[in-house]
């Protein structure tokens, strides 16, 4: 039997993706991963087979930097890091008018280079991640049916009349005005109308009998996983939801890494992990502020620091681990607390580890992430462009309070969630589904 991955040619999709696929591989199954050219060395480590496809002109294997993508889309990101600093609302409203661009990219080519793989592979299962969209056309038109992984909050995949783009829901601490929604709304309408014309060209062209869509972004596979826990999800809008799965995570394997083994060893302190992820890592400003604000507690901290400059961050102490990439999961695996973005890779393996968050979200589905945390009392939101070093210290140490409360509501809930979610991967719950529901092309 024969899986076929397809991903993005982004490190933070890939690394979940090809996660899944190591059931696959435990059965003595073929894997073949399609995907981009920066994240060959991926792939090549889960020992995975690999064909090439590009599905957009940005790429990241594991740090993005401006600097290092092709002309058009160096501005796109400098455009969206400038979006952030200004604030929730802008940056959505940015991300939904770089939609078509980002998502749909060149939807016929890269949809029939996508059949040409499936032919050249001959799967027995497809794996394809949800914001593929010019793949999953190509799926869709020729007949293969599939299973489409939401790496992300569910509601990137929106239901009802619910608007993609536009978050169902947010944080108390972000209060934007209703006539700054009220245009943000507006332009996601638009931008779904426009986004869902194009996709139905596309169709059309590939399959002139397909039926058009009513709402490209509400469009799902034949199997709908979602990498995200059931637990963290209101019933009222799972209750929407298309037949689905929840896989709850999809933690990755990690190499040993000497250096982080024998810092984790030296000392008894509580330790914090800081991240913001392969993109938000370019806000130096935020993490200085987080780095200011733990510097005062009796911690140690471990800072992945991505594409900002250690320098950035003022005054570090000696006991502290400061590196451009660390090994997150492991690291979580010792962690009391940990501070984020609100991504989902981060979310979901901290949620495995049983750590609690301080989520400073800044784009997409971040914002419904954190507020979900908020509601189950496993992480604390802060604004990242308002939060003062103060108000970050103290969201810290609640958080290590609750870590530490071992008889507490909201830590008993907190491990009866991680060990639901190591009890059965998401690689295991993946497999499983796809086992149950046939998705031969």
């Amino acid at each position: 039997m024969t899986l076929l991955i397809i991903s993005p040619d982004y490190a933070s999709h890939l690394y979940p993706l090809a996660t899944l696929g190591v059931a696959w591989a435990r059965a003595g199954e073929r894997v073949v991963v399609a995907s981009g050219p920066a994240t060959a060395d991926i792939v090549a480590s889960f020992g995975f087979e690999r064909e090439n496809l590009q599905l957009g002109r940005g790429s990241n294997p594991g740090t993005i930097r401006v600097e290092q993508q092709p002309a058009g889309e160096d501005d796109a990101l400098r455009g969206f890091f400038d979006a952030t600093r200004r604030g929730m609302v802008e940056t959505l409203r940015f991300q939904a008018g770089a939609r078509s661009s980002d998502l749909l990219y060149n939807p016929v080519a890269i949809a029939r280079e996508v059949q040409r793989i499936v032919e050249r592979v001959r799967p027995d299962q497809v794996i394809v991640d949800h914001l593929a969209f010019s793949a999953r056309l190509g799926l869709l038109s020729a007949g293969v049916a599939h299973a489409d992984v939401v790496l992300g909050h569910p509601s990137a995949l929106p239901v009802g009349v619910e608007v993609y783009g536009h978050p169902p829901t947010w944080p108390a601490v972000f209060s934007p005005a209703a006539s700054e929604l009220a245009l943000l709304k507006r332009q996601c309408v638009a931008v779904r109308d426009s986004f869902t014309a194009q996709w139905n060209d596309a169709l059309c062209e590939l399959d002139p009998h397909a039926e058009p869509s009513l709402d490209a972004f509400q469009e799902s596979g034949d199997v709908l996983l979602l990498n995200y826990p059931a637990e963290l999800h209101a019933p009222g809008r799972t209750s929407q939801l298309p037949p689905h799965v929840f896989l709850g995570s999809a933690v990755r394997s990690e190499a040993v890494d000497p250096e982080v083994e024998a810092w984790l060893a030296a000392d008894s302190r509580p330790v914090v992990y800081v991240s913001f992820g392969s993109f938000l890592s370019v806000r130096g400003d935020v993490l200085a502020r987080v780095a200011a604000a733990l510097g005062a507690l009796p911690v140690r901290v471990a800072i992945a620091t991505g594409a900002t400059d250690p320098t950035e961050l003022g005054p570090i102490p000696e006991s502290w681990l400061v590196r451009g990439f660390l090994p997150q999961v492991r690291l979580l695996q010792e962690a009391a607390l940990a501070v984020t973005h609100g991504g989902n890779n981060s979310v979901t393996e901290a949620m495995t580890a049983g750590v609690p968050l301080v989520v400073l979200p800044f784009s997409t589905d971040q914002f419904a992430g954190a507020a979900a945390l908020d509601t189950a009392g496993f992480g604390e939101s802060l604004p990242p462009n308002t939060a003062t070093v103060l108000d970050l210290r103290a969201a810290c140490e609640r958080m290590l309070r609750l870590s530490a409360d071992t008889s507490g509501d909201a830590r008993v809930r907190l491990d009866a969630l991680a060990l639901s979610l190591t009890r059965q991967s998401g690689a295991e719950r993946a497999y499983e589904a796809l086992s149950r529901v046939s998705v031969r092309g």
